[in-house]
């Protein structure tokens, strides 16, 4: 069996979900990992397999991966993947793949260059697809609205030990890019091309610590369907992702895997939803589909089949996220 060749540049903490995963896929071999601080390439490659570099320049050079994964900071993102593009390389990224409407362009550009991939892991959640199904079947009637709420907690060591977290230039936002982007993802993928937007943020409390905001919230208009999104850093605790989308016939609620639906007569359903199983990895209120998300992007491109999360697929929520923060600023 051939195995595809692949690296993963960035070794920090969702390296560590990438690593799992691809170490785990029998028609994968790791070539590289790479990170500017060696030792932390070093100690993925001893654990996974292949050799340790300290820029993507190298890996390229010397490895020839097929595939390369970007798990590095949000500003590097475009430019990185330009960089594999101009060798024929394939790219899957951690999200977001662009911070600005000038990276938003340029990523866009190498749909016709490569295979590329951006890592909505959510998309793949069970509780996800069960909502897409339901939908389908048309008994719970018309998507009127929804509501959305991100209530997670980062405090100033998140931000000041990273180098790169909490600044305009290179995390490029806080609550919306980083933690809830994925919860806007699944905004658009229920609705589709958003028509609108207003939108207000805020720093409660990191002031003087980030230059990003702690806190958002936006009234997305959906073509006369309004969602109403709610994302903050300023919480107790990680507490699970909240979203409800209202039909005519029922309100499908989601936290996490938990699912209950509750009909116009009252009734509410609850629905036990099977373990995700060996491809489930990260933290649950991430979304812990990355091992389904990555697989499937290494089979369409084996098989030269479209992937889900390609740059087409992923444009809505680009250009969401990019015009709630221009309303917001």
């Amino acid at each position: 069996m051939k195995k595809t060749k692949c690296a993963v540049i960035g070794c920090g903490s969702i390296a560590q979900v990438h690593g799992a995963v691809l170490g785990a896929m029998e028609d994968v071999e790791i070539v590289a990992f790479a990170d500017i601080l060696p030792q932390r390439a070093q100690q993925m490659a001893e654990k996974y397999g292949g050799r340790a570099y300290s820029s993507l320049d190298e890996v390229l050079e010397k490895e020839h991966p097929e595939i390369v994964h970007l798990c590095t900071p949000h500003y590097l993102h475009t430019p990185m993947a330009q960089t594999c593009a101009q060798k024929g390389v394939h790219v899957f990224t951690e999200k977001p793949p662009v911070i600005s409407w000038e990276q938003w362009a340029d990523f866009q550009a190498l749909q016709d260059k490569v295979r590329v991939g951006v890592c909505f892991q959510n998309r793949y959640n069970r509780s996800v697809e069960l909502f897409r199904q339901l939908l389908a079947e048309g008994s719970v009637g018309k998507l009127l609205g929804a509501r959305a709420f991100v209530t997670w907690r980062r405090d100033a060591p998140y931000y000041t030990e990273s180098g790169w977290r909490g600044k305009l230039s290179t995390e490029g936002g806080g609550a919306l890019i980083n933690q809830s982007i994925h919860t806007l993802d699944l905004l658009t993928q229920f609705f589709g091309t958003a028509s609108g937007v207003e939108a207000s943020l805020c720093n409660r409390h990191l002031k003087g610590i980030t230059e990003v905001e702690d806190t958002l919230e936006a009234a997305i208009d959906f073509g006369g369907r309004q969602a109403l999104f709610y994302a903050t850093t300023n919480h107790c605790a990680d507490a699970p992702v909240l979203l409800e989308l209202v039909c005519e016939n029922c309100t499908l609620r989601m936290e996490e895997e938990e699912v209950a639906l509750r009909w116009a007569d009252g009734t509410v359903e609850h629905r036990t939803l099977p373990p995700t199983g060996s491809l489930a990895v990260g933290k649950s209120y991430w979304g812990n589909s990355h091992g389904l998300c990555i697989r499937d992007f290494y089979r369409c491109v084996r098989d030269g089949e479209p992937f889900r999360n390609d740059i087409p697929h992923v444009a809505d929520t680009m250009e969401l996220m990019l015009k709630i923060y221009d309303c917001a600023r």
